[in-house]
């Protein structure tokens, strides 16, 4: 404001230095710019460039305008790219933008920049020049580098865990097959069968199962699952497996061989870690003359076995009074009996059946109803097929599977298997 009075020449001499200075920031601001800048004719000559350029790619003006094309200031692959792509699609569009090059240095170095060009029309639209501005893009290329080399460091360390994983899930395999029998004996005049399913390949199962000959024609089985999972269930399993195996030797009565396990968990496992498990102990006594089977077994708090009839009837067998096995000093076992007759099977199983999740929303459990019905309709069937059709239902409840499930059919064959002729 002119505060003394009016004057024509108040604003022009306000102004005036204001013009000038603005006048030299734009000169500055093209010279200067944080960016390269130039113009090209329309066959690629280079009309103008600027001071910023010049310094990145170390040449001098004098050297450059009128003397070079836009190309001459590319990479081998720059110059290739910009025939093939750069070019014809700025001749199409009129403009192009965030073109990734390589301008060359005269030291010999390169700079990766990006490109966006547009073509200056005149009034009667015929076009005169090129306009392009120059990014440098070092920064950016060397933070997508090390972009790349985290994701390739990434990718590689996944790649060993993937094979670290791999080769732990190995070693469990092999330790978790170690603690089952590898093959299901002879019993003869019956049929049996046996099926293990792991709820993770990453972590040893507490779940086990045996069938072994005992005296003469007698054979002993068991069933069972031992708290918790990993290195320490498979320790327990392992102490059970062979305490069972030395119990039914020494006395074959299946509540004294609970009651061996008992003392043996029970004293082993005291103090601040106790360990216990659920299992079901027997004997079975095949009479060949009357192709029916005797079984006798015992349950430590462990689900009742399924009893399969060949007329299509299945029901659980009761052991009532079993406890935990390993929880107290001592504990009541009592045995119970029943006879299998052709096409009768006995099924043992873990709660890793019963207790799968259901349902969409996967929170109701499959149950000893659920199992009862499905055994029913496999009632009649010999032990190996009963096995596979308990399989399929595994399978079925895919991921609703929390634990681990071991699976033991004993049965008698419906009829006799035929006797062979010598020739």
């Amino acid at each position: 404001m002119c505060r003394n009075g009016p004057d024509p020449d108040c604003g022009k001499k306000s102004s005036a230095p204001f013009a000038a200075l603005l006048e030299d920031s734009v000169e500055e601001l093209y010279e200067n710019a944080p960016c390269g800048y130039l113009s090209t004719l329309m066959d690629g000559t280079i009309a103008k460039i600027n001071a910023t350029l010049l310094d990145w790619i170390g040449l001098e003006a004098d050297a450059v305008v009128g003397r070079m094309h836009f190309t001459d200031l590319l990479t081998v692959g720059g110059k290739l790219y910009h025939e093939t792509h750069f070019a014809p699609l700025l001749q199409m569009r009129g403009e192009i933008s965030g073109i990734a090059l390589e301008i060359k240095q005269a030291g010999g170095g390169r700079i990766p920049v990006l490109v966006s060009s547009v073509v200056k029309h005149g009034g009667n639209g015929e076009p005169l020049l090129i306009r392009t501005t120059v990014f440098d893009a070092r920064d950016r290329r060397a933070y997508e580098q090390e972009l790349l080399r985290a994701r390739r460091a990434a990718e590689q360390a996944h790649k060993q865990a993937e094979a670290d994983r791999a080769r732990l899930q190995d070693a469990l395999a092999v330790l978790q097959q170690s603690l089952l029998p590898a093959t299901l004996p002879s019993v003869p005049g019956m049929e049996a069968a046996a099926h293990y399913r792991t709820a993770s390949p990453d972590r040893l199962g507490g779940d086990f199962y045996d069938l072994f000959a005992i005296a003469g024609d007698r054979f002993a089985f068991f069933l069972g699952d031992v708290c918790g999972k990993g290195p320490q269930a498979a320790a327990v399993t392992s102490l059970i497996r062979y305490t069972l195996r030395a119990a039914a030797l020494h006395d074959p009565d299946p509540v004294a061989a609970l009651k061996t396990l008992n003392h043996v968990l029970h004293e082993r496992y005291t103090g601040d870690d106790p360990r216990y498990c659920t299992t079901i102990f027997g004997t079975l006594e095949p009479h060949p003359t009357t192709g029916e089977a005797t079984v006798r077994i015992a349950s430590g708090g462990h689900p009742p076995a399924l009893v399969l009839r060949a007329d299509g009837r299945a029901d659980y067998l009761p052991t009532p009074g079993g406890l935990l096995v390993g929880v107290l000093p001592t504990a009541p076992f009592t045995a119970a009996t029943t006879t299998l007759g052709p096409g009768d099977a006995l099924v043992l199983y873990t709660d890793g059946l019963t207790e799968a999740r259901t349902g969409e929303d996967r929170t109701s459990l499959y149950g000893d109803e659920a199992l009862l019905e499905f055994a029913a309709s496999h009632a009649g069937e010999s032990a190996p097929s009963v096995i596979r059709a308990l399989t399929d239902l595994l399978d079925d409840l895919g991921d609703g599977l929390d634990d681990d499930t071991a699976l033991l059919a004993l049965g008698v064959p419906a009829s006799p298997p035929p006797t062979r002729r010598n020739a």
